[in-house]
């Protein structure tokens, strides 16, 4: 029997959080995010998250750590949405869910957003363009040298959506939409 588990991953700046929100009102479920754990220690050890991420680099055991969390905790849990880079990963049997959007798009919400400025601090979008460009491949390189794996192979995931010009909440519909399809398998 399927376990009632979404793994969300998705470009930066995608939406992700967002949506998760309102997956968890409609669905009752858990959340579980590696991001927020992740940002912390960024912050904890006085780094952006783009410095952080090259220090996780260097340092595989820390990333191993994070994913590790994530597995340990979907096999006890049930009803949960795991938002995570690799929950896909980590957490194979659930509904694997990938949100793109366009990297300009990605820059202005980015930039627009209060809850990324104490890891996140640049003047102008074109900054945070480039930002998120170098997090991007940082991530994909160091995730492919610990693990073999591309998170941005779409093959690897059950449902994949552009949010560029959709609402929250028309995401929100998508998702569940799908979601429901994958259950009744």
């Amino acid at each position: 029997m399927k376990k009632n588990i979404i793994t969300i991953a998705g470009d930066l700046a995608s939406g992700k959080s967002t949506v998760i929100d309102l997956l968890k009102d409609e669905l009752n479920y858990e959340v579980y995010r590696n991001g927020s754990y992740f940002r912390k220690l960024a912050v904890d050890m006085g780094m952006s998250v783009t410095e952080f991420n090259e220090y996780v680099g260097s340092h595989p055991e820390i990333d191993n750590q994070i994913e590790e969390s994530a597995r340990e905790y979907a096999k006890d849990h049930d009803n949960l949405i795991v938002d995570a880079r690799l929950g896909w990963y980590v957490v194979p049997d659930s509904f694997k869910i990938y949100l793109t959007v366009d990297i300009d798009i990605a820059a202005n919400r980015a930039f627009n957003d209060p809850n990324r400025k104490e890891s996140e601090s640049f003047d102008t979008v074109e900054e945070q363009k480039a930002d998120l460009q170098k997090r991007f491949q940082l991530e994909n390189d160091r995730y492919f040298e610990i693990y073999g794996i591309h998170k941005d192979d779409m093959s690897n995931y059950d449902f994949v959506l552009d949010t560029s010009n959709l609402s929250p909440e028309e995401v929100k519909g998508k998702i569940l939409e799908a979601y429901k399809e994958w259950q009744s398998k």
